[in-house]
């Protein structure tokens, strides 16, 4: 299909990056469009996602598809060739849980982005929980979740990879360690290691700045 493709995201965003991650393992071409987060949002994008207002939005042949983990759905379908969704049934339906199980913990594992202080706290201890279900449950003796190649369900929690990192700097802690989730800290090596991932990261010292900025100008209000 030959139709245009553009991306509405914003730099620092694990939810864009689950897109962009897709459409570079696919191999397709894009144009990306960065918004002015959070205040200054673009009227395309407005008009593109009326209901929530937010990115990423993937524009194709000039109909928007909305939310992370649809467009994700989305770009599968649609371009099945080097696919992020393995061939069997069940293995497939194993994928679409973990996937949707970050996205009902989006507010666990990224609420420590959005407050300070007790609540912080609060959001920390939730996040570790998620992070210890996962290493419980979620990857076993498999290099990624779908086994030995990236697919849906990594992309899905692949923020986790990077963007935790960042937090534990600001914040002077170290949460994932390869003695206290193994299983979890060798996925993140291993997902990095990957070449699309590893060319298409935000810079972790810009994000340390942005996100320390945004915790301190929480603080001062709260």
């Amino acid at each position: 299909m030959g139709e245009e493709l553009k991306l509405f995201g914003f730099w620092s965003s694990p939810f864009s990056y689950r897109v962009i991650w897709a459409l570079k393992l696919k191999g397709l071409d894009y144009e990306y469009i960065e918004e002015d987060l959070p205040y200054n949002k673009s009227a395309l994008l407005l008009q593109y996602n009326p209901i929530y207002k937010k990115i990423p939005v993937l524009l194709h042949g000039g109909k928007p598809i909305v939310e992370s983990t649809v467009i994700l759905e989305y770009i599968e379908e649609t371009w099945p060739e080097n696919p992020l969704l393995p061939s069997d049934p069940y293995e497939r339906a194993v994928a679409r849980f973990w996937t949707k199980f970050a996205e009902d913990k989006n507010s666990s594992i990224w609420g420590m982005f959005l407050t300070a202080g007790e609540k912080q706290e609060k959001a920390i201890k939730e996040c570790l929980e998620v992070l210890r279900t996962i290493e419980e449950h979620g990857l076993g003796e498999k290099k990624f979740f779908g086994g030995e190649t990236i697919g849906l369900a990594d992309l899905a929690l692949g923020g986790i990879a990077h963007w935790l990192g960042v937090m534990e700097d600001i914040l002077s802690q170290k949460w994932v360690e390869a003695h206290t989730f193994p299983r979890l800290h060798a996925w993140m090596q291993n997902f990095k290691e990957v070449r699309v991932i590893k060319e298409n990261l935000p810079d972790r010292d810009q994000m340390k700045l942005f996100f320390k900025c945004r915790l301190e100008k929480l603080s001062a209000s709260a």
